[in-house]
């Protein structure tokens, strides 16, 4: 199938793009066929060659062969290897002709950096796991920072690192480090933070991560005054959290974890960092730890549920589902529900993501007005008369006829009894119209 697309593709590239336009647009200049990749009909830009004989660029036979493919894409032969090999005779040509054409606005390709291979790569984690045994820091620090350099250099670089363990070697020497002395170590200590920042996600690596003195350097870090140190850390935290829920425990035994999480939402580094600090506090909330109630309150203590609900106002669709999934979390306990109940957001901004994010959005969102409306003491109605205002009753009611999972259905079904005591009592209004609410700044 997908011979039979570049060959349409190749055909039609043939007849109506022979040539280049100069930047003027006067002069056309052609562009000679063994300059052209078979695959894309483009200039290569980096060509290699293949078992059979065939040169094609490289991003396009790679992407061939990352689909499965283990044939020539012309001669349909198979290839006796699939590792491309540099073609440096035609890549001189074609900058040479490039120089030769350049008063057309043809631009000199650059010389393309060979991709690291699997041998280079395992000979650097070698070194850096002698340089581990030695205490060597600057020795270490240095070969973490070529694989950094490797890694940001291309994305088939980041692969071969990935495929090749690095994440694993470099989660080891950090525990080394760690254990040796954190004090005098800091800086190998972030270096390596960065390297595994950059080659996420590595599930392998959490047996070195996991472990206490590992951990505690990054919550040392997530302490940290410099951005990108914080941004780092959370990253790797947010990798091991999901994976065992006795890193959870580990997480809250050390001191000023909490806060640290807390001061990335509420003073936002960048997107991935919040999302990654959500999911934290999410698996926190969750979590079947004895001290889950003294979690939440701690939380609540802190301001988390008036920040999450300014979060929730404009959040885009990941940030908004992990957002209203820590808010169901920490509705499960009274000091939690209360906050949101004294909230003017609260109601509007739950009865607006019922339908406008996603399923798992509309799922918390609906959790969260059982919740709050099954708990609601005042004689008034309180939310329940807020939530008919907002138009939850007929958004609940086209919930049911669009479908949802039976949990959620549940819910909905109860809360329209709730709410039915109190509709002919109360006018709706826009549940988007947040004119006249007083937001907490």
């Amino acid at each position: 199938m997908m011979i039979s697309t570049w060959r349409k593709r190749r055909a039609a590239r043939l007849a109506g793009k022979q040539r280049l336009e100069s930047e003027t647009g006067d002069i056309e200049v052609t562009v000679p066929n063994h300059f052209r990749c078979p695959v894309s009909l483009d200039l290569m830009k980096d060509p290699v060659t293949m078992s059979s004989g065939i040169t094609y660029d490289r991003e396009s036979v790679e992407k061939w062969i990352e689909a499965g493919n283990v044939t020539c894409p012309i001669t349909n032969k198979v290839l006796r290897s699939l590792d491309p090999i540099p073609n440096h005779t035609i890549r001189k040509m074609i900058q040479d002709w490039c120089v030769a054409n350049s008063s057309y606005g043809i631009e000199r390709i650059p010389t393309p950096r060979i991709p690291v291979s699997s041998e280079e790569v395992l000979e650097i984690h070698s070194k850096i796991k002698t340089a581990c045994r030695k205490g060597d820091q600057a020795g270490c620090q240095n070969l973490v920072a070529k694989i950094k350099a490797l890694a940001k250099e291309s994305e088939r670089n980041r692969r071969c690192l990935v495929a090749t363990g690095t994440a694993g070697v470099l989660s080891s020497a950090f525990e080394e480090f760690s254990k040796a002395s954190f004090n005098d170590n800091v800086a190998v200590l972030e270096e390596i933070l960065s390297g595994l920042a950059v080659l996420l996600p590595h599930d392998k690596a959490t047996t070195y991560l996991g472990s206490d003195a590992s951990m505690d350097c990054v919550v040392w870090f997530l302490k940290s005054e410099d951005l990108s140190t914080r941004r780092n850390a959370v990253l790797v935290l947010k990798e091991l959290v999901p994976l065992d829920n006795r890193k959870v425990d580990t997480l809250l035994e050390i001191e000023g974890t909490m806060e640290a999480l807390f001061k990335l939402i509420k003073a936002p580094i960048c997107p991935s960092a919040t999302k990654a600090s959500l999911l934290i506090i999410y698996h926190m909330v969750m979590s079947s730890s004895p001290t889950n109630a003294k979690i939440i309150d701690k939380f609540v203590d802190l301001g988390l549920v008036s920040l999450l609900l300014e979060m929730l106002v404009d959040a885009e669709r990941s940030i908004c589902e992990k957002a209203l999934g820590v808010l169901d979390g920490i509705c499960d306990r009274d000091q939690g529900r209360e906050k949101a109940y004294n909230h003017a957001l609260t109601i509007p901004v739950l009865v607006r993501k019922i339908h406008r994010v996603s399923d798992l959005a509309m799922k918390f969102s609906v959790s969260i007005l059982f919740k709050l409306c099954m708990n609601e003491k005042r004689g008034n109605g309180g939310v329940l008369v807020e939530a008919i205002q907002r138009n939850a009753f007929e958004k609940l009611l086209v919930l049911l006829q669009v479908g949802c999972d039976e949990r959620t259905r549940e819910k909905a079904t109860q809360l329209l009894k709730l709410l039915n005591v109190y509709r002919g009592r109360v006018d709706c209004i826009d549940s988007v119209d947040f004119k006249n609410l007083k937001r907490p700044f």
